[in-house]
């Protein structure tokens, strides 16, 4: 360690850096680093100093980390809510379905290597089916070539590949990456899982990520900052999944919009790192740009059991950058009791509809949700840690003692190989198994939908509850039937042994084998092992100094990799006459517009995975989804089906929608599809913040209503003209004519949020368009 805040990293690098530290035993595989492209906690401290200054207040500690990572933060417009910000992130993380399109994206750039530190998780292409070898091994054969391909050219443009089995993209940044002050930005949703340890995560499309890895600053609109206060602490059958469980239903699936959730309080320290994390995880849920937690005891804990024991000491000399300054303030704050505060579960079919556990049968009975639970899932990126496993166990070992088992079925899957390899060691996975659970691969698995299902015939209602973060319609395993409930991985665990939604496990009995009645005692569970943690097998493959032989292939008859070809520019015109292809009726998640589970198969060929657009959405017209009028023929078809027909007769097309358009998932897919397909705007009520993003960056116009009742005027057979655009610009509403079957016309106002980088993607045809035409 050197003075001023720095770290040798190998000759010559005074930069902190996080490397991939795979356990406590000291083996290290350090990530790539370029001079230049990682911040020391010197420079953050320098650069918080001169915007503290500039503002002339206390800063939060999303300010700090945020502003400290500003391009120019001495020239840069600071105000929330309003101005881009231009950053400089530390680095980029991206999980194997999103990372086939971004590299597809940065080999079509025409640059040598990665600008910054960069790294490929696989975890979303393993199905779930028989248990964790087995579905490993099947994978690493479906999916060869997309693993070859990603593994080939991470060696070739500098990029370290996480293996299949390695695990879950946002363990395995926490275990490794993820450091206090940290700015890190990931392609998947749930990228703010980091914020458990003191960093700024957040989740983006691909082509944000390729602007990173490109060397260019990458932007984002300056957040509003949302304070959580805890008091009290958590204890008994309240776990941290409760906190963020409890926010979701005060905030909604969008009160986090464009703002950054800050915790902070006495309460944050009965919270260990990886609970933190947790909260920080499902964030995402209610549309938060990401979550953060103040450096503390329980963060250096953690970076000292999982061998960062010199990022820890770095971090508490420069604490006062790591924690938010006295008399910061927030825009809104919420203040949660955590002695008060009860467990909770969350469902069906949208993560914020929150009850408490002692409410929910009564709820589904009177609701008619079916009360029987059929499967308990436990794992996810959101509840996968030591802690999370070892509660859970502590619970299925007194039902063992008693002679009982699940009576629902029951996975379990490891967030990353070293907590497999250190829960199978500890014998937390051996009384798993033996209370009837499967122990799945270390992989997303069904939280994604990437479940082979077998137990419910497509259609059967039915009841399922997990520890995941994310419950929408046909999410888990495409059966739009059932009912998912996300909740604490302990309660999950308690409703599976019960088999009930009707069972409160701080109030109801169980019966034991011999018949004896029996409570439950509340879970219990270390925070971390005592031993070191086992790493398990070593599944990282750090990109090789020269990588001039290393060929990247793309077989132009593969179905599951196309090379892109690059979207057509701005014609200089209108957009006049623009067919409605759908009108969309409530919700629609990036589920909706660009389903997961086997169409996860085809996240690198653009073209194949298009035939999945918009096949969830719920068209107005006729309540049904996937089914839409053809206006040229007068025929009904599906919707990517007539979408093509389209576009193949020279007519571009318009897609109205509602509220929070485009909420969920990070998955860029949603916004390359329709511009494949022929779509020229998304025209919306308001939009969830990835998904505006990346319709941008594909060159494509998000626009919303002024008035937002203008939605009801738009007919399903419509035609909508976009004028203006010859002198598009920032904070200038265009305007809309909407063309009726009828010969009637309504002008409408349509209001964007486009600042002028972005409007030069619009005149390029992308970003990536516009990239190149800069080099």
């Amino acid at each position: 360690m050197h003075p001023h805040g720095t770290l040798v990293l190998g000759e010559g690098a005074r930069r902190l850096h996080v490397s991939a530290a795979f356990n406590a035993k000291a083996k290290v595989a350090m990530s790539r680093f370029e001079p230049g492209t990682s911040i020391s906690y010197e420079k953050l401290h320098e650069n918080i100093n001169i915007v503290r200054k500039r503002l002339n207040r206390p800063l939060t500690l999303s300010e700090k980390i945020v502003y400290g990572h500003l391009d120019d933060p001495v020239g840069q417009d600071i105000a929330r809510g309003r101005t881009y910000l231009r950053l400089r992130p530390d680095r980029v993380a991206m999980q194997d379905a999103t990372a086939q399109m971004a590299m597809l994206q940065f080999i079509s750039s025409g640059l040598p290597k990665v600008a910054v530190p960069s790294t490929i998780h696989c975890d979303h292409l393993i199905e779930a089916q028989i248990g964790g070898v087995e579905d490993l091994k099947r994978a690493k054969e479906v999916n060869q070539e997309v693993y070859n391909f990603l593994a080939t050219a991470g060696a070739k443009y500098g990029v370290g590949f996480w293996k299949p089995g390695s695990g879950i993209i946002h363990q395995i940044i926490l275990e490794n990456y993820a450091y206090p002050g940290v700015l890190l930005i990931g392609t998947d949703s749930h990228t703010p899982n980091g914020g458990g340890l003191g960093s700024i995560c957040i989740g983006v499309g691909g082509a944000d990520a390729v602007d990173v890895m490109a060397g260019i600053p990458w932007e984002l609109k300056c957040p509003n900052v949302i304070g959580v206060k805890l008091t009290g602490s958590l204890s008994g059958w309240t776990s941290p999944k409760d906190v963020i469980l409890k926010v979701a239903g005060i905030l909604t699936v969008k009160g986090g919009t464009g703002a950054i959730v800050e915790y902070h309080g006495p309460g944050v320290d009965s919270i260990s790192c990886t609970g933190m994390a947790t909260i920080c995880n499902m964030g995402a849920e209610i549309g938060a740009t990401t979550s953060v937690f103040p450096y503390n005891h329980r963060m250096k804990t953690y970076l000292n059991k999982t061998g960062r024991a010199d990022i820890a000491a770095l971090a508490d000399e420069h604490k006062d950058d790591l924690v938010p300054d006295k008399g910061c303030k927030y825009d809104h704050v919420i203040e949660i009791n955590l002695s008060e505060l009860k467990p909770h579960i969350n469902g069906p079919f949208t993560p914020d509809l929150a009850h408490p556990v002692s409410e929910i049968g009564a709820v589904a009975e009177k609701n008619g949700w079916p009360l029987e639970v059929k499967v308990g899932l436990i794992g996810s990126c959101t509840n996968s840690s030591y802690e999370d496993m070892g509660r859970a166990a502590s619970l299925a070992k007194q039902a063992l003692d008693k002679g009982l088992k699940c009576k629902a079925a029951f996975t379990v899957t490891p967030g990353s190989e070293q907590i497999r390899a250190t829960i199978e060691r500890d014998g937390f996975s051996k009384i798993l198994r033996d209370v009837g659970g499967v122990v799945l691969a270390n992989a997303c698995g069904p939280c994604i939908g990437q479940w082979d299902r077998k137990d419910v015939k497509m259609g059967e209602k039915n009841t399922i509850v997990t520890s995941y973060n994310r419950n929408f319609t046909s999410r888990n395993d495409a059966n739009p039937a059932t009912h998912a409930f996300v909740t604490s991985p302990e309660i999950v665990t308690a409703l599976a042994i019960a088999g009930t939604l009707k069972f409160d496990p701080e109030t109801d009995y169980l019966t034991a084998a011999n018949g004896e009645k029996f409570k439950l005692e509340p879970p219990n569970g270390d925070e971390l092992p005592a031993r070191d943690f086992d790493p398990g097998q070593d599944t990282y493959q750090h990109p090789p100094a020269e990588s001039g032989s290393v060929m990247v292939d793309v077989s132009p008859t593969s179905t599951r990799l196309q090379l892109l070809e690059p979207f057509d520019k701005w014609n200089g015109k209108d957009l006049e006459d623009l067919q409605v292809l759908i009108k969309v009726k409530g919700k629609c998640t990036t589920d909706h517009i660009s389903a997961a589970g086997p169409w996860l198969k085809f996240r690198g060929h653009l073209d194949n995975i298009s035939n999945n657009m918009l096949i969830g959405a719920i068209n107005i017209e006729n309540d049904a989804v996937n089914k839409i009028k053809n206006r040229l023929t007068g025929e009904y078809g599906g919707v990517p089906d007539v979408a093509r027909h389209y576009k193949a007769n020279g007519l571009s097309w318009v897609v109205v929608g509602d509220d929070n358009y485009g909420e969920g998932s990070s998955r860029e897919h949603a916004a390359l599809e329709p511009r494949h397909l022929g779509g020229r705007v998304i025209l919306v009520k308001s939009f969830a913040r990835i998904h505006e993003t990346n319709l941008k960056k594909q060159g494509m116009l998000p626009l919303t209503f002024a008035d937002p009742t203008d939605y009801d005027k738009i007919r399903p057979d419509d035609k909508l003209s976009i004028t203006g655009l010859a002198t598009f610009a920032p904070g200038k509403p265009l305007k809309g004519v909407v063309k009726h079957g009828d010969g009637s016309q309504d002008i409408i106002t349509l209001n964007h949020t486009f600042n002028e980088n972005q409007v030069e993607w619009f005149h390029a045809g992308s970003a990536l368009n516009r990239m190149k035409e800069l080099q």
